[in-house]
Formats: C-alpha cells, sequence, structure tokens
C-alpha cells in the first residue's frame, strides 16, 4: 500500500459540475411526478386493480424521494471570490470556483482547514476568516485579498540595536489543494512565516544610515526593504498555496530603553551637518567680501587686518545670537 501520511498536493484540479438550476428545476419536476404517482398508486390499492403494480409504483416512487434529498445535497451556490475544495471519500475530488450555482456529485464532502488558534491570539484580520468558517459558509475557502497585521516585535538589527517593528502584509490564497491539504492552518502559518521573515530580514540592515550614506537602512530604503521582505514571505508560504502581493513596514522606531539616547544622537548628527553648512556658506561669504573689497579698492588692508576681519565676520556668520558689534567712532588705527 502506497503511505499517504505526509502526500502532499501542488496541482490544484477543476471539479466536475453541472448547472445548478436545471439539475434542480429536474429534480422538483421528477419530485412532484414521484408524488402524483405515489397518490395513483394509492387510488389503484383502494379500487383493488391491479396491487402487485401499486405498490411496485409506490416503491418507485418512495426511492426516488431518497434519490431527490440526494440530489438536493449537490447543490452548492458560490458567491464571487469563494471556492469549494471537495473530497470524495478522504481523497481530493476537485476545487469548485467563481460566481455561480452548480451541482456536484451529492457523495463529495467540503473541506476547510482546522482552527486551533485561541481567540485570544487571532488578530483582526484571522478572526475574520474565523468568523466566516465558523458560519453557514464556514466550508467555503475565501479567495479574496486579506490583510494580516501582526503585533509589534522587537528585534536587534544589524548593528544590534533594539528596535520594535510591525508590519502589514496583503494576502490572498491562490492554490486551493495547497492552502487545505499542505498545512493545518494557512492563516497561522502565514502570521508565522511572517514573524520569521521579518527577523530575518531586520537582522541584514542597520536602523538608520548615519555613518554610511549609500548603505540601505531600514528607515531610509523602504521600497527596497518592503519588496525584499515580500519576497522572503513569499518563498516561505508557496508551500501553502498563498500568494503575498504587498509587504510594508506600519511602525519602526527604537526600542524605549535606548531611544532617548539614540535620539541625542540624531539631535548632534543634525547640528553637526547644519554646522557644516552653516560654515560652507560663512567662508564663501568671507572669500566674497574680501575679493569685492580688493577689486573694488575700497580699502587697503594688510594680512593682520585682513586675518581680523575674516575673524569678526565669521563670528557674526556663525554664532547662534544676532551679533551687537561696538561702533567705533575714531580713527581707523
Amino acid at each position: 500500500m502506497t503511505d499517504r501520511k505526509n502526500e502532499t498536493h501542488d496541482a490544484e484540479k477543476k471539479a466536475a459540475a453541472a448547472n445548478g438550476m436545471a439539475v434542480m428545476l429536474l429534480n422538483i419536476a421528477l419530485l412532484a411526478a414521484s408524488i402524483a404517482g405515489f397518490v395513483f398508486a394509492i387510488s389503484m390499492l383502494v379500487g383493488s386493480h391491479s396491487p402487485a403494480g401499486a405498490l411496485i409504483l409506490m416503491l418507485v416512487c418512495g426511492l426516488y424521494w431518497v434519490v431527490s434529498i440526494a440530489l438536493f445535497c449537490g447543490l452548492k451556490v458560490l458567491k464571487p471570490n469563494e471556492a469549494y475544495v471537495f473530497t470524495l471519500f478522504g481523497v481530493y475530488y476537485g476545487t469548485l470556483r467563481g460566481p455561480g450555482f452548480f451541482f456536484v456529485n451529492p457523495f463529495v464532502s467540503a473541506t476547510a482547514p482546522e482552527r486551533h488558534v485561541p481567540e485570544a491570539e487571532i488578530s483582526a484580520a484571522k478572526s475574520e476568516v474565523k468568523l466566516n468558517m465558523q458560519s453557514g459558509s464556514r466550508k467555503k475557502i475565501s479567495l479574496k485579498a486579506m490583510t494580516l497585521s501582526n503585533e509589534k516585535q522587537k528585534i536587534n538589527d544589524m548593528l544590534g540595536n533594539p528596535i520594535e517593528i510591525g508590519i502589514v502584509v496583503i494576502w490572498r490564497v491562490v492554490n486551493t489543494a495547497r492552502a487545505v491539504f499542505n498545512v493545518d492552518d494557512y492563516p497561522e502559518f502565514l502570521s508565522m512565516q511572517c514573524d520569521s521573515a521579518l527577523r530575518g530580514i531586520v537582522r541584514m540592515y542597520p536602523y538608520d544610515n548615519q555613518d554610511m550614506e549609500d548603505e540601505t537602512s531600514l528607515r531610509g530604503s523602504s521600497e527596497v526593504i518592503s519588496t525584499r521582505l515580500r519576497e522572503a514571505i513569499q518563498a516561505k508560504v508557496d508551500a501553502a498555496g498563498l500568494e503575498i502581493t504587498e509587504a510594508r513596514i506600519t511602525h519602526l522606531a527604537y526600542a524605549p530603553e535606548i531611544a532617548a539616547a539614540m535620539l541625542q544622537r540624531q539631535q548632534a548628527t543634525a547640528i553637526i551637518d547644519a554646522r557644516k553648512i552653516i560654515v560652507d556658506g560663512a567662508v564663501g561669504m568671507v572669500e566674497l567680501a574680501l575679493a569685492k573689497l580688493s577689486e573694488n579698492g575700497v580699502v587697503d588692508l594688510d594680512e593682520e587686518r585682513k586675518a581680523a576681519m575674516v575673524s569678526n565676520l565669521l563670528v557674526v556668520l556663525c554664532g547662534n545670537k544676532d551679533a551687537q558689534p561696538v561702533v567705533n567712532s575714531g580713527s581707523l588705527y
């Protein structure tokens, strides 16, 4: 015998189905005819005309009533972006997709993944999936794009700094056979794989690229990080028949224990960068002033006077407060 304990399903096949409306109308018509035949058979018995034929007719009509119930059980209704995964005596029968009214083999049974996750640990997106599965349509597989928003995690970045990060993932089921048969609970499987992929990506990059301008960072390269995060999650959930449409960072911050120190560092870096710009501009203005004075012959300054003038101009241009000059009303010397 073939061991099917660890059998995996890769291909999704279409379930054989007929027009549900046609089968229902035909079944109703035959059911009405069987009821009329049963009444006719009773009248035959009452009139003592061919009792054997009447009994046979009653038996046939009664058997069809049982068959009609089975035919009604084979009627299935699907709304847009919904699917049924059918099994026949424990074997994968096929997947029924697309909106409409269908008739399938009455002996097939719809299969959906089991839910074992505690209510308190399920996010809003997964709770919606659970409610749909516990309602009258619990055996249907949703093919809609859904949102998974896990709780924020504390992870160390490439430099060892603890950061808090949260992501949102847009996903949908593309292979129902894999989603139902290859994993026990595909929303929870996706949640765990998202956490694992996020930790792997965060540890590859620093939070910020303050010292390395061209280095990829979590804060400064959001598009690159989102693309690599989506690819990492997709590689992990492909076996479950899921497609990751988008994965983006929704929360990114230093952990509280180092947030104050990192804020001071950012402030110091910003002050230094601003000072560099101010100094570069001040030096350019001083050079321009000296060149204009010398070109126009306004005043002839020796090297000592030029040094004093440069010093005074730099103090005025680079100071934090407005300059309060002392006006010399005497001679130049």
